[in-house]
């Protein structure tokens, strides 16, 4: 009897060890300011009626460094670094962060100086605000779609910078002082600007 041939056999080759001492090249730090347009969320993926970054952003391995609602406009820093995340974002850090808000009704000084003492909210005092009434509305883009404005209710607007990060925290401190919040608008979160841009656009930083 002859036997079946044999089937050839392979062998799989080994990866030759990496030299000692080398590591795969790390990502480089990347550090974005984008204008986020109204009714878009601090993350890429979209939910509902509200849409995500991947519509505008399309740079790997970034995410927001702190939040802004999606009916709030305004700066948003994004970045893959995780120790910078942290220095932007933890409220431990504080680091100012700076909002125009469109409120309704006429903002008087006591209004004012209660946000500048701290308003007491149901998770407790805030701390105190600066915060200024402007006399002219900002020259901000439109809003789409605007607001909502009751004819016989005057309105007015307010900066106010802040140096914690609690949930809807501007909206729920001009609220306590009877001017619920109709438009927001942040501007600067540190020396970061929205200087230059247009809802929907974004632009590379130096890391710092």
């Amino acid at each position: 009897m002859v036997a079946p041939p044999r089937r050839p056999t392979h062998r799989r080759s080994r990866p030759a060890p990496a030299p000692a001492g080398s590591f795969p090249a790390a990502a480089p730090v990347r550090l974005l300011r984008f204008y986020k347009p109204y009714g878009v969320l601090s993350q890429f993926t979209p939910e509902g009626r509200w849409r995500g970054l991947q519509e505008f952003i399309d740079v790997p391995g970034v995410y927001a460094a702190g939040r802004l609602d999606a009916d709030s406009e305004g700066l948003l820093l994004l970045t893959n670094h995780g120790a910078l995340q942290a220095r932007i974002s933890d409220p431990r850090h504080r680091m100012p962060k700076t909002y125009l808000a469109q409120v309704e009704g006429e903002v008087g000084e006591e209004a004012l100086q209660r946000l500048r003492s701290g308003v007491l909210l149901s998770d407790g005092p805030t701390l105190p605000a600066e915060v200024r009434r402007l006399q002219a509305p900002p020259a901000l883009p439109p809003r789409e779609p605007p607001i909502r404005v009751r004819r016989h209710i005057p309105d007015g607007w307010i900066e106010l910078t802040i140096r914690e990060g609690r949930n809807r925290q501007v909206r729920r401190m001009t609220a306590a002082v009877g001017h619920p919040t109709l438009r927001l608008v942040r501007v600067a979160i540190g020396a970061y600007t929205l200087e230059g841009l247009e809802p929907g656009q974004w632009e590379a930083l130096p890391v710092p």
